[in-house]
């Protein structure tokens, strides 16, 4: 007699399914316009400007300014250029800090990939020194004749 319902194929893996551990949290390569427009507005805000003030300058409009500083639209060049003129900087300016803050989102990605490794190991470890005092006490239980209930009335002690 077979397990599975009538009428419904069996299927076999091809691989085996293998569970993973502890996944590695996936970082999220960050956008483009999310990494200058982050860089438009502080540069702004350090400065102590208003979007209008800003806005005025590079003759764009205050909320196109606003949608580029949250990354909501896609700036042309010569909109970043205009915005970057108007806070002082050059394109090359503003394009170098948007490096600076692209490598420094890496190396926070690459950190936070080590951190979930270790921890996850850290995790594994854990769990079969948890489960071996859990083995022993209950071995020591069973050899004194105490019931399942008062075991695991210990345990949640």
């Amino acid at each position: 007699m077979t397990s599975h319902a009538p009428n419904q194929a069996r299927v076999i893996p091809l691989r085996p399914v293998a569970t993973p551990v502890a996944a590695a949290p996936t970082v999220r390569e960050p956008l483009w316009r999310d990494i200058v427009g982050d860089v438009l507005r502080r540069e702004r805000l350090a400065q102590e400007r208003t979007l209008k003030d800003v806005a005025d300058e590079a003759r764009i409009s205050v909320p196109y300014l606003s949608e580029v500083e949250r990354g909501r639209k896609e700036a042309s060049s010569e909109v970043l250029a205009a915005a970057a003129h108007a806070l002082g900087l050059g394109l090359m300016d503003l394009l170098s800090l948007a490096q600076d803050e692209l490598v420094r989102i890496h190396a926070v990605g690459q950190s936070r990939r080590r951190d979930a490794r270790t921890s996850s190991v850290t995790s594994v470890t854990s769990v079969t020194s948890v489960t071996s005092d859990i083995s022993a006490a209950a071995r020591r239980d069973l050899n004194s004749g105490r019931t399942t209930r008062e075991f695991e009335a210990r345990l949640a002690a």
